[in-house]
């Protein structure tokens, strides 16, 4: 037995793009090769990138794969472990790992468990493999994985009777908040159960809703840690086996992120790879000067930088000239292109226009939502002017009830607090201000009482619960699937649950006309929580 060195590629695909992700591929194999790596491993699918949907279906994939092998295929001296779409003669498809070495194929390793739960739906393109893979190199036992194998416990126990002494494990998982520590947690208890060391190698980038964390790690049969990659950094990691000890050298630990510090990186990330990938030159959103467009220019401006983005400040009558002033504050904090146009003749010529149909009627939801929606208009029509996508500001406790306008405030391209309660916006806007030495978000937008501002004197708490309240019913209903009853007798007051859950099942129809925004909870509003819109189904138990 020898010692070697593995390079963990924590790589970030182009989703479709191939030509380009075996190119990277080959960059960063050479790169390994620099830095005397005896083995490669890259994450699930990493020729084409996770998920790929329905261009899995597409006629040239397998020729396409096929030149990425060939490119791969000029690599010496190094073992290279990767993910690609195995395509048989007998017509099946399979999510597979390819082991190569000097432009041969060692072994193919087709993944057994297909999950198709949450946002996973694998069995609807791929069949399910049938044998395990286990090749040796350097006097060393290997076998592999593809992500959902490795929490299969029968699957890894079956692996572990190999005589196999190290499972690299090629992921495409998702991030959700506190997923990096389970992952680590779980594999470490794997790990030492079964005897075996683990070498996890997962992607890392945004996907249109959904982000991968990367955090990849390299944990010892004992079930310490030796290696812990950052989380949300694409980059090359090493780990060392050191035959003498048998067992991999303790090398990079990154500590897992808190939770905050992991939240908002994961959307920087999200952000910065939508809006450069769907290859847009810059963004535009709509300032307030409340929280919601204040955490979202910030995370906007942290991902593509401040020369990309553009705010604007649409007052009207019912704005408060504090918010006009913190609005400017804050876009001259962050450096960004900042105007204001004022939506007073906009909304009054709506509301000539509409007179005749009108009346004397007395006002109500509809005037607000005029302003909301001159908004909406204007700022699209900047985007059609000058190619910035519109970043819409809406949190996921309005978007659950609705208290939002349709093709007004949620009028965009992008919703970047999409999946972000209302309480956890004012944590991270406190936590991005931790990180200057003066806060970039002025500190009255975090402290006053959030308002629409499209009536004299108005309050969120007019028309909603307290949002410490809201939100843990919202959580409640939304991500642990309580039934009405079930969340009254948890304590909070009847009519209240009543309110918010009727509030949640009749705007299905708002939010699925809403932008996409990045997923970070268990239950997202995209490929999690699908109910129909049209229903009869009665609240209670």
């Amino acid at each position: 037995m020898k010692s070697f060195k593995i390079a963990l590629a924590q790589f970030s695909p182009h989703i479709g793009n191939i030509e380009a992700n075996a190119q990277k591929m080959l960059d960063q194999i050479n790169e390994a090769k620099k830095q005397k790596a005896d083995l490669i491993v890259f994450p699930e699918l990493s020729t084409v990138g996770y998920p790929a949907e329905d261009l899995l279906l597409r006629p040239s994939l397998a020729k396409r794969t096929q030149k990425a092998f060939e490119l791969l295929s000029q690599v010496k001296d190094i073992v290279v472990v990767f993910g690609f779409v195995n395509q048989t003669e007998d017509g099946q498809r399979y999510n597979a790992a390819a082991v190569m070495k000097d432009g041969q194929v060692l072994g193919i390793y087709n993944k057994q468990n297909l999950p198709n739960y949450g946002v996973f739906d694998e069995k609807r393109y791929f069949s399910e493999g049938q044998q395990h893979l286990v090749f040796e190199y350097l006097g060393h036992k290997f076998g592999v994985l593809i992500c959902e194998d490795a929490w299969s416990l029968n699957t890894v126990h079956q692996l572990s009777q190999l005589n196999v002494e190290t499972v690299l494990v090629l992921n495409a998982s998702p991030y959700e908040v506190g997923k990096p520590q389970h992952r680590l947690t779980t594999m470490g208890e794997l790990a030492k159960q079964l005897h075996i060391n683990l070498v996890y190698t997962n992607q890392v980038c945004g996907q249109d809703d959904l982000i991968f964390d990367g955090t990849s790690f390299v944990i010892n049969q004992d079930g310490t840690t030796a290696l812990q990659a950052p989380s949300f950094k694409e980059d090359l990691y090493y780990a060392e086996y050191a035959a003498e000890q048998k067992a991999f050298k303790v090398t990079t630990i990154s500590p897992v992120l808190d939770t905050m510090a992991e939240i908002y990186q994961g959307l920087v990330l999200a952000t910065r790879d939508y809006i450069q990938r769907s290859g847009f030159a810059g963004v535009i959103l709509g300032l307030s000067g409340g929280i919601d467009s204040a955490l979202t220019l910030a995370i906007a401006v942290d991902a593509i930088g401040a020369d990309k983005v553009q705010a604007v400040m649409m007052p009207y009558s019912y704005t408060a000239q504090i918010s006009i002033e913190d609005a400017a504050a804050q876009a001259k904090n962050m450096g960004v292109t900042f105007g204001i146009a004022e939506i007073n003749p906009v909304v009054n010529s709506f509301m000539h226009t509409l007179y005749p149909f009108f009346g004397n009627s007395p006002a109500d939801a509809t005037e607000e939502n005029l302003q909301a929606r001159a908004r909406g208009t204007l700022l699209m029509a900047l985007s059609n002017k000058f190619g910035n996508l519109v970043l819409s500001t809406g949190n996921k406790s309005e978007l659950a009830v609705g208290y939002c306008t349709l093709y007004g405030d949620m009028a965009g391209g992008y919703a970047v607090l999409k999946d972000v309660y209302k309480t956890i916006v004012f944590e991270l806007a406190k936590y991005r201000n931790s990180l200057s030495d003066t806060p970039v978000i002025p500190k009255r937008v975090i402290t006053r009482p959030p308002s629409a501002e499209l009536r004299p004197d108005q309050k969120d708490q007019d028309s909603l619960p307290p949002y410490d309240i809201l939100d843990a019913i919202l959580y409640a209903y939304i991500e642990e699937d309580m039934s009405q009853d079930d969340i009254i007798a948890k304590g909070f007051e009847k009519a209240v649950v009543e309110k918010v859950i009727r509030l949640v099942d009749r705007n299905e129809y708002k939010r699925r006309q809403g932008a996409i925004g990045p997923r970070i909870s268990s239950r997202a509003f995209s490929r999690e929580r699908r109910y129909p819109i049209v229903n009869g189904w009665a609240p209670g138990a």
